[in-house]
């Protein structure tokens, strides 16, 4: 494995580790800041994909997945105020959107690598990011899941209530994913400008 690619996990699994921890520090009523740095996962499989090629992307993509598996089992052990901090639910909810996120990402980027330097990180970026979002907070906590882990209680997350406080009446768990969605489209955009620099730096022949 070259070191561009060693790099590439290394940051992956920091970036998903890191998340990992700053999920349980909320942020307001919709955000944890986990929000803020998961998103970023996305910057590191498009820079692989731009520098080393698809496969290289998808090696970065599994090495992420394995440490995520990973927290989750450590995550499991550690008691919260309400059972363990990672449920076997959310655990599910967050290795299927993971895998599920970042390969389609591969995917886009590759079909919109030969297009203008910032669509297909752009593009791809968007639209795994909503995949991310729909896949995990619909298994972790929609009543139509439960048969995942039929004992876990998220009758909390069920809570009909005004969208984000102020559109219509939905479960509480679309306010989280909404919002959650809004901060993912945040980077998508902000990380257009490091994507750019750090490819015209690494491979300074790409147009990106």
């Amino acid at each position: 494995m070259n070191k561009g690619l060693l790099a590439g996990v290394a940051a992956m699994a920091a970036i998903v580790v890191l998340s990992n921890i700053l999920v349980q520090i909320l942020l307001g009523d919709w955000l944890t800041w986990g929000a803020f740095t998961y998103p970023f996962a996305f910057l590191v499989t498009d820079l692989m994909n731009r520098l080393y090629g698809a496969a290289a992307a998808r090696k970065v993509v599994f090495a992420g997945f394995a440490v995520g598996v990973l927290c989750s089992l450590v995550g499991s052990q550690i008691p919260g105020e309400f059972g363990p901090l990672v449920s076997f639910r959310v655990a599910i909810a967050s290795g299927t959107a993971f895998l599920a996120a970042q390969l389609l990402d591969v995917g886009i980027f590759s079909a919109l690598r030969g297009g203008a330097w910032w669509r297909a990180p752009l593009v791809s970026s968007i639209l795994g990011g909503a995949v991310d979002t729909a896949l995990f907070f619909a298994l972790a906590f929609s009543a139509r899941y439960a048969a995942i882990s039929p004992a876990e209680d998220v009758s909390w997350a069920n809570e009909v209530l005004p969208l984000l406080g102020l559109g219509p009446a939905a479960p509480l768990w679309m306010s989280l994913a909404v919002a959650d969605y809004f901060v993912k489209l945040g980077v998508a955009l902000v990380a257009l400008a490091p994507f750019r620099a750090l490819v015209l730096r690494l491979r300074p022949a790409e147009t990106a």
